[in-house]
Protein backbone atom coordinates (compact mmCIF):
# COMPACT_ATOMS: atom_id res chain seq x y z
CA UNK A 1 0.00 0.00 0.00
CA UNK A 2 1.30 3.58 -0.38
CA UNK A 3 2.05 5.99 2.02
CA UNK A 4 -0.53 8.07 0.97
CA UNK A 5 -3.41 5.47 1.99
CA UNK A 6 -1.53 4.80 4.92
CA UNK A 7 -1.99 7.82 6.35
CA UNK A 8 -6.14 7.74 5.72
CA UNK A 9 -6.07 4.74 7.18
CA UNK A 10 -3.98 6.19 10.26
CA UNK A 11 -5.74 9.02 9.94
CA UNK A 12 -9.36 7.34 10.96
CA UNK A 13 -7.73 6.60 14.41
CA UNK A 14 -7.99 10.24 15.49
CA UNK A 15 -10.01 10.44 18.81
CA UNK A 16 -11.31 12.72 21.28
CA UNK A 17 -9.87 11.38 24.60
CA UNK A 18 -10.59 14.58 27.04
CA UNK A 19 -9.25 12.26 30.22
CA UNK A 20 -7.53 11.70 33.35
CA UNK A 21 -8.22 9.49 36.24
CA UNK A 22 -6.71 9.70 39.48
CA UNK A 23 -4.99 6.74 41.18
CA UNK A 24 -2.87 6.78 44.28
CA UNK A 25 0.14 5.69 43.10
CA UNK A 26 2.59 5.36 40.05
CA UNK A 27 3.04 9.34 39.90
CA UNK A 28 5.96 11.25 40.41
CA UNK A 29 4.83 13.58 43.57
CA UNK A 30 8.40 14.61 44.36
CA UNK A 31 9.21 16.26 41.17
CA UNK A 32 5.28 17.57 40.44
CA UNK A 33 5.12 15.41 37.23
CA UNK A 34 2.21 13.20 36.84
CA UNK A 35 2.12 9.49 34.77
CA UNK A 36 0.73 7.68 32.54
CA UNK A 37 0.13 3.97 32.53
CA UNK A 38 -0.77 1.83 29.69
CA UNK A 39 -2.44 -1.84 28.78
CA UNK A 40 -3.78 -2.97 25.41
CA UNK A 41 -6.41 -4.99 24.88
CA UNK A 42 -8.32 -6.91 21.86
CA UNK A 43 -11.62 -7.60 20.08
CA UNK A 44 -12.74 -10.62 19.09
CA UNK A 45 -10.97 -11.81 15.49
CA UNK A 46 -12.41 -13.08 12.51
CA UNK A 47 -11.54 -15.98 11.14
CA UNK A 48 -8.35 -16.42 13.09
CA UNK A 49 -6.92 -18.85 15.85
CA UNK A 50 -3.84 -16.59 17.28
CA UNK A 51 -3.31 -12.94 16.16
CA UNK A 52 0.84 -12.29 17.74
CA UNK A 53 2.11 -8.93 18.22
CA UNK A 54 5.45 -7.99 19.32
CA UNK A 55 5.16 -4.24 21.16
CA UNK A 56 8.89 -2.27 21.31
CA UNK A 57 7.27 1.04 22.81
CA UNK A 58 4.66 3.14 23.66
CA UNK A 59 5.29 7.12 22.68
CA UNK A 60 3.61 10.27 23.38
CA UNK A 61 4.09 14.10 22.80
CA UNK A 62 2.24 17.01 23.18
CA UNK A 63 1.70 17.95 19.45
CA UNK A 64 -0.46 16.32 17.21
CA UNK A 65 1.85 16.76 14.23
CA UNK A 66 5.20 15.76 16.02
CA UNK A 67 7.58 13.82 13.59
CA UNK A 68 8.95 10.80 15.00
CA UNK A 69 12.62 12.23 15.30
CA UNK A 70 11.40 15.70 16.91
CA UNK A 71 12.28 16.12 20.24
CA UNK A 72 9.90 16.19 23.35
CA UNK A 73 9.00 12.48 22.93
CA UNK A 74 8.23 10.61 26.47
CA UNK A 75 8.67 6.72 26.24
CA UNK A 76 7.48 3.55 27.91
CA UNK A 77 10.01 0.94 26.43
CA UNK A 78 9.54 -2.54 27.11
CA UNK A 79 13.05 -4.58 27.13
CA UNK A 80 12.86 -6.99 26.00
CA UNK A 81 9.81 -6.73 23.47
CA UNK A 82 6.51 -7.87 24.38
CA UNK A 83 5.19 -10.64 22.38
CA UNK A 84 0.99 -10.15 22.85
CA UNK A 85 -1.79 -12.96 21.18
CA UNK A 86 -4.07 -10.40 21.21
CA UNK A 87 -6.67 -12.68 21.04
CA UNK A 88 -6.56 -13.95 24.97
CA UNK A 89 -7.09 -10.17 25.75
CA UNK A 90 -11.04 -10.57 25.98
CA UNK A 91 -13.43 -10.98 28.61
CA UNK A 92 -11.03 -8.23 30.13
CA UNK A 93 -7.86 -9.36 30.13
CA UNK A 94 -5.47 -6.63 29.58
CA UNK A 95 -1.40 -6.95 28.39
CA UNK A 96 0.37 -4.56 30.87
CA UNK A 97 3.05 -2.59 28.67
CA UNK A 98 4.17 -0.17 31.47
CA UNK A 99 4.22 3.35 32.95
CA UNK A 100 6.06 6.50 32.42
CA UNK A 101 6.19 9.69 34.25
CA UNK A 102 5.49 13.07 32.23
CA UNK A 103 5.46 17.13 33.00
CA UNK A 104 2.24 18.31 33.82
CA UNK A 105 0.41 18.82 30.36
CA UNK A 106 -1.82 18.13 27.61
CA UNK A 107 -0.68 14.84 25.09
CA UNK A 108 -2.28 15.22 21.78
CA UNK A 109 -0.62 12.04 20.06
CA UNK A 110 0.74 8.70 21.05
CA UNK A 111 2.26 5.57 19.10
CA UNK A 112 2.83 2.33 19.37
CA UNK A 113 5.49 0.75 18.23
CA UNK A 114 5.83 -2.35 16.90
CA UNK A 115 8.86 -4.65 16.27
CA UNK A 116 9.86 -6.10 12.75
CA UNK A 117 9.77 -9.40 11.84
CA UNK A 118 13.74 -10.46 10.90
CA UNK A 119 15.89 -12.96 10.34
CA UNK A 120 15.92 -13.41 14.16
CA UNK A 121 12.42 -13.07 15.14
CA UNK A 122 10.41 -14.01 11.63
CA UNK A 123 6.94 -14.32 13.60
CA UNK A 124 7.28 -11.32 15.87
CA UNK A 125 4.17 -10.20 14.21
CA UNK A 126 2.05 -13.61 12.84
CA UNK A 127 -0.95 -15.10 12.22
CA UNK A 128 -2.85 -18.41 12.24
CA UNK A 129 -5.63 -18.32 10.19
CA UNK A 130 -8.34 -20.85 11.59
CA UNK A 131 -7.16 -24.43 9.90
CA UNK A 132 -4.04 -22.99 8.66
CA UNK A 133 -0.09 -22.37 9.99
CA UNK A 134 1.23 -19.49 11.31
CA UNK A 135 2.37 -17.05 8.81
CA UNK A 136 3.95 -13.57 9.00
CA UNK A 137 1.94 -10.74 9.46
CA UNK A 138 3.05 -8.05 6.88
CA UNK A 139 4.09 -4.24 8.75
CA UNK A 140 4.33 -1.91 5.99
CA UNK A 141 7.48 0.57 6.27
CA UNK A 142 5.37 2.98 6.82
CA UNK A 143 4.49 2.16 9.78
CA UNK A 144 7.98 1.44 11.56
CA UNK A 145 7.78 4.47 12.81
CA UNK A 146 5.04 3.52 15.49
CA UNK A 147 0.80 3.45 14.96
CA UNK A 148 0.10 7.00 15.31
CA UNK A 149 -3.24 7.88 17.23
CA UNK A 150 -4.34 11.33 17.65
CA UNK A 151 -5.54 11.92 21.21
CA UNK A 152 -6.21 14.31 24.38
CA UNK A 153 -4.93 13.63 27.17
CA UNK A 154 -4.45 15.75 30.13
CA UNK A 155 -1.62 14.92 32.82
CA UNK A 156 -1.81 16.46 36.56
CA UNK A 157 0.60 16.90 38.93
CA UNK A 158 0.85 14.18 41.30
CA UNK A 159 -1.88 11.84 38.95
CA UNK A 160 -2.17 9.36 36.51
CA UNK A 161 -3.56 9.02 33.65
CA UNK A 162 -4.73 4.93 33.23
CA UNK A 163 -5.31 3.84 29.72
CA UNK A 164 -6.42 1.08 27.27
CA UNK A 165 -5.00 0.36 23.76
CA UNK A 166 -7.75 -1.62 21.85
CA UNK A 167 -6.06 -2.78 19.21
CA UNK A 168 -9.16 -4.53 17.15
CA UNK A 169 -7.53 -7.62 15.34
CA UNK A 170 -10.68 -8.65 13.64
CA UNK A 171 -10.49 -5.21 11.38
CA UNK A 172 -6.69 -4.33 11.63
CA UNK A 173 -5.48 -7.92 9.55
CA UNK A 174 -6.33 -8.03 5.98
CA UNK A 175 -6.35 -11.07 3.21
CA UNK A 176 -4.11 -9.82 0.43
CA UNK A 177 -5.77 -11.69 -2.44
CA UNK A 178 -5.27 -16.14 -2.61
CA UNK A 179 -1.64 -15.17 -1.70
CA UNK A 180 -2.15 -17.04 1.51
CA UNK A 181 -0.22 -13.50 2.89
CA UNK A 182 -1.53 -11.09 5.82
CA UNK A 183 -1.16 -7.04 6.04
CA UNK A 184 -1.63 -5.50 8.69
CA UNK A 185 -3.87 -2.34 8.85
CA UNK A 186 -4.23 -0.67 12.13
CA UNK A 187 -7.80 0.02 13.72
CA UNK A 188 -6.41 1.42 17.22
CA UNK A 189 -8.21 3.50 19.90
CA UNK A 190 -7.85 4.50 23.49
CA UNK A 191 -9.96 4.85 26.19
CA UNK A 192 -9.59 5.47 30.09
CA UNK A 193 -8.77 2.35 32.74
CA UNK A 194 -12.31 2.31 33.67
CA UNK A 195 -13.42 -0.33 36.17
CA UNK A 196 -17.38 -0.57 34.92
CA UNK A 197 -18.52 -2.57 32.68
CA UNK A 198 -20.84 -5.78 31.88
CA UNK A 199 -20.28 -9.61 32.72
CA UNK A 200 -22.98 -12.16 32.46
CA UNK A 201 -23.45 -15.81 30.72
CA UNK A 202 -24.17 -17.90 27.78
CA UNK A 203 -25.61 -21.26 26.90
CA UNK A 204 -22.55 -23.45 27.14
CA UNK A 205 -23.58 -24.21 23.54
CA UNK A 206 -22.58 -20.71 22.51
CA UNK A 207 -18.90 -20.92 24.29
CA UNK A 208 -17.38 -21.94 21.17
CA UNK A 209 -15.76 -19.20 19.99
CA UNK A 210 -17.79 -17.69 17.32
CA UNK A 211 -20.43 -15.82 19.26
CA UNK A 212 -20.02 -12.35 19.74
CA UNK A 213 -21.41 -10.18 22.71
CA UNK A 214 -21.05 -6.16 21.93
CA UNK A 215 -21.83 -3.15 23.48
CA UNK A 216 -23.25 -0.18 21.48
CA UNK A 217 -24.31 2.81 21.72
CA UNK A 218 -26.41 4.48 18.07
CA UNK A 219 -25.54 1.33 16.36
CA UNK A 220 -21.78 2.10 17.22
CA UNK A 221 -19.83 -1.15 19.41
CA UNK A 222 -18.02 0.28 22.04
CA UNK A 223 -17.09 -2.86 23.43
CA UNK A 224 -16.94 -6.26 22.24
CA UNK A 225 -16.25 -9.92 23.36
CA UNK A 226 -16.44 -13.92 22.91
CA UNK A 227 -17.71 -15.68 25.94
CA UNK A 228 -14.88 -18.10 28.15
CA UNK A 229 -15.24 -21.50 28.00
CA UNK A 230 -17.53 -21.41 31.07
CA UNK A 231 -20.18 -18.96 28.74
CA UNK A 232 -18.97 -15.94 30.68
CA UNK A 233 -18.68 -13.07 29.16
CA UNK A 234 -16.90 -9.58 30.70
CA UNK A 235 -17.38 -6.37 28.40
CA UNK A 236 -14.82 -3.98 30.41
CA UNK A 237 -13.43 -1.03 30.56
CA UNK A 238 -16.85 0.32 29.98
CA UNK A 239 -17.69 4.44 30.52
CA UNK A 240 -21.31 4.85 32.90
CA UNK A 241 -23.92 4.75 30.48
CA UNK A 242 -27.33 2.94 28.68
CA UNK A 243 -26.39 0.58 26.07
CA UNK A 244 -27.82 -1.98 23.67
CA UNK A 245 -26.24 -5.46 24.04
CA UNK A 246 -26.44 -7.15 20.73
CA UNK A 247 -25.60 -11.27 20.93
CA UNK A 248 -24.89 -12.90 17.53
CA UNK A 249 -23.95 -16.28 16.31
CA UNK A 250 -23.17 -17.77 13.69
CA UNK A 251 -26.62 -19.51 12.40
CA UNK A 252 -28.78 -18.50 15.00
CA UNK A 253 -31.31 -15.41 15.59
CA UNK A 254 -29.68 -12.36 16.61
CA UNK A 255 -30.81 -10.86 20.08
CA UNK A 256 -30.79 -7.22 21.46
CA UNK A 257 -31.03 -6.33 25.37
CA UNK A 258 -32.03 -2.56 25.18
CA UNK A 259 -31.35 -0.37 27.98
CA UNK A 260 -28.71 -1.92 29.91
CA UNK A 261 -27.52 0.34 32.51
CA UNK A 262 -23.82 0.48 33.69
CA UNK A 263 -22.56 2.74 36.04
CA UNK A 264 -19.66 4.36 37.09
CA UNK A 265 -17.20 2.19 39.08
CA UNK A 266 -19.50 -0.77 39.42
CA UNK A 267 -19.54 -3.78 36.97
CA UNK A 268 -23.37 -4.33 36.04
CA UNK A 269 -24.48 -8.35 36.72
CA UNK A 270 -26.21 -8.81 33.61
CA UNK A 271 -26.99 -12.58 34.45
CA UNK A 272 -26.16 -15.41 36.44
CA UNK A 273 -24.99 -18.65 35.42
CA UNK A 274 -28.40 -19.92 36.25
CA UNK A 275 -29.71 -17.83 33.35
CA UNK A 276 -27.84 -18.06 30.81
CA UNK A 277 -28.79 -16.47 27.27
CA UNK A 278 -29.64 -18.59 25.06
CA UNK A 279 -30.09 -17.89 20.88
CA UNK A 280 -32.90 -19.98 18.66
CA UNK A 281 -31.69 -21.80 16.06
CA UNK A 282 -32.27 -19.76 12.57
CA UNK A 283 -34.09 -21.59 10.07
CA UNK A 284 -32.80 -19.60 6.74
CA UNK A 285 -29.72 -17.15 5.64
CA UNK A 286 -28.42 -15.48 2.61
CA UNK A 287 -25.41 -13.83 1.83
CA UNK A 288 -24.68 -10.03 1.52
CA UNK A 289 -21.39 -9.63 -0.75
CA UNK A 290 -19.59 -7.68 -3.05
CA UNK A 291 -16.28 -5.62 -4.02
CA UNK A 292 -14.79 -2.46 -3.36
CA UNK A 293 -13.10 -0.05 -5.54
CA UNK A 294 -10.83 2.64 -4.63
CA UNK A 295 -9.45 4.78 -7.68
CA UNK A 296 -6.05 4.16 -8.66
CA UNK A 297 -4.86 1.79 -5.33
CA UNK A 298 -3.71 -1.57 -5.98
CA UNK A 299 -4.18 -2.50 -2.96
CA UNK A 300 -7.69 -1.68 -1.01
CA UNK A 301 -8.04 -0.14 2.19
CA UNK A 302 -11.68 -0.29 3.52
CA UNK A 303 -14.09 -1.88 5.70
CA UNK A 304 -17.15 -3.17 5.31
CA UNK A 305 -20.25 -3.42 8.47
CA UNK A 306 -24.03 -4.86 8.42
CA UNK A 307 -26.77 -3.12 10.83
CA UNK A 308 -30.42 -3.78 11.04
CA UNK A 309 -32.57 -1.31 12.17
CA UNK A 310 -34.97 -2.64 14.51
CA UNK A 311 -38.79 -1.15 14.22
CA UNK A 312 -38.97 1.24 17.07
CA UNK A 313 -35.32 1.39 17.77
CA UNK A 314 -32.27 0.71 18.27
CA UNK A 315 -30.18 0.27 15.17
CA UNK A 316 -28.01 -2.52 15.50
CA UNK A 317 -24.32 -3.70 13.99
CA UNK A 318 -24.64 -6.96 13.19
CA UNK A 319 -21.12 -7.80 11.39
CA UNK A 320 -18.21 -5.95 10.48
CA UNK A 321 -14.63 -7.05 8.25
CA UNK A 322 -11.71 -5.75 6.54
CA UNK A 323 -12.27 -6.42 3.06
CA UNK A 324 -9.52 -8.89 1.05
CA UNK A 325 -7.08 -5.65 0.47
CA UNK A 326 -6.09 -7.59 -3.33
CA UNK A 327 -9.60 -7.94 -5.03
CA UNK A 328 -12.21 -5.70 -2.33
CA UNK A 329 -14.33 -8.39 -1.94
CA UNK A 330 -16.42 -9.27 0.69
CA UNK A 331 -18.95 -11.59 1.95
CA UNK A 332 -21.21 -12.13 4.99
CA UNK A 333 -23.81 -14.66 6.01
CA UNK A 334 -26.82 -13.01 7.26
CA UNK A 335 -29.76 -15.15 8.61
CA UNK A 336 -33.31 -14.08 7.28
CA UNK A 337 -34.95 -14.80 10.80
CA UNK A 338 -37.10 -11.99 12.67
CA UNK A 339 -34.74 -10.39 15.22
CA UNK A 340 -35.44 -10.80 18.77
CA UNK A 341 -35.74 -7.64 21.45
CA UNK A 342 -36.20 -7.73 25.21
CA UNK A 343 -35.89 -4.55 27.52
CA UNK A 344 -32.82 -4.96 30.20
CA UNK A 345 -34.37 -5.91 33.25
CA UNK A 346 -31.96 -5.70 36.35
CA UNK A 347 -33.69 -8.89 38.17
CA UNK A 348 -36.42 -11.38 36.68
CA UNK A 349 -36.68 -12.82 33.41
CA UNK A 350 -35.73 -11.09 29.68
CA UNK A 351 -38.90 -10.98 27.65
CA UNK A 352 -37.94 -11.23 24.04
CA UNK A 353 -40.25 -10.23 21.31
CA UNK A 354 -39.36 -10.96 17.35
CA UNK A 355 -39.36 -8.29 14.77
CA UNK A 356 -40.43 -9.89 11.94
CA UNK A 357 -41.18 -6.41 10.11
CA UNK A 358 -37.10 -6.45 9.60
CA UNK A 359 -36.71 -9.78 9.37
CA UNK A 360 -33.91 -10.21 6.26
CA UNK A 361 -33.39 -6.26 6.36
CA UNK A 362 -30.26 -4.80 7.03
CA UNK A 363 -27.92 -2.36 5.80
CA UNK A 364 -24.37 -2.43 4.59
CA UNK A 365 -22.16 0.57 4.59
CA UNK A 366 -18.18 0.55 3.06
CA UNK A 367 -15.29 2.56 5.23
CA UNK A 368 -12.09 4.31 3.57
CA UNK A 369 -9.85 5.87 5.86
CA UNK A 370 -12.08 9.41 6.77
CA UNK A 371 -14.43 8.69 3.92
CA UNK A 372 -17.99 6.43 4.23
CA UNK A 373 -20.31 5.43 1.46
CA UNK A 374 -24.08 5.82 2.57
CA UNK A 375 -25.65 2.78 3.82
CA UNK A 376 -27.39 0.55 0.99
CA UNK A 377 -30.45 -1.24 2.30
CA UNK A 378 -30.72 -4.89 1.47
CA UNK A 379 -33.00 -7.37 2.05
CA UNK A 380 -32.45 -10.92 2.47
CA UNK A 381 -34.49 -14.22 1.73
CA UNK A 382 -33.22 -18.13 2.54
CA UNK A 383 -30.48 -18.72 0.05
CA UNK A 384 -30.36 -15.46 -1.70
CA UNK A 385 -27.32 -13.41 -2.54
CA UNK A 386 -27.32 -10.11 -2.93
CA UNK A 387 -24.09 -8.25 -4.04
CA UNK A 388 -23.19 -4.58 -3.41
CA UNK A 389 -20.38 -2.94 -5.02
CA UNK A 390 -18.82 0.43 -3.23
CA UNK A 391 -16.43 2.46 -5.34
CA UNK A 392 -14.15 5.28 -3.58
CA UNK A 393 -12.91 8.12 -5.65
Amino acid sequence: MNKSRWGRALGALALSLPMLLAACGGSDKDTGNGSMRVALTDAPSCGFDTVFVTVQKVRVHQSSSAAEGDSGWSEIVLNPAKRVELLSLQNGVLAELGQTPLAPGRYQQMRLVLAANDATTPLANSVTPTGGSETALNTPSALQSGLKMNVDIDIESGKMADLVIDFDACKSVVTTGNSGQYNLKPVLKVTPRFVSGVQGFVDLTLANGSTLVTLQQNGVVVRSTSPDSSGKFLLQPVAAGTYDLVLTAPGHVTRVVTGVTVTADTVTAFNTAATQLTLPTATGSGTANGTVTIAGATTIDASVRVTQALTGGPTVQIASAAVNSSTGAYSFALVTDAPQKAAYVSSGTLSFASDAAVAGKYSVEASSGSATKPAVAISLTNGATVTTPFAFP
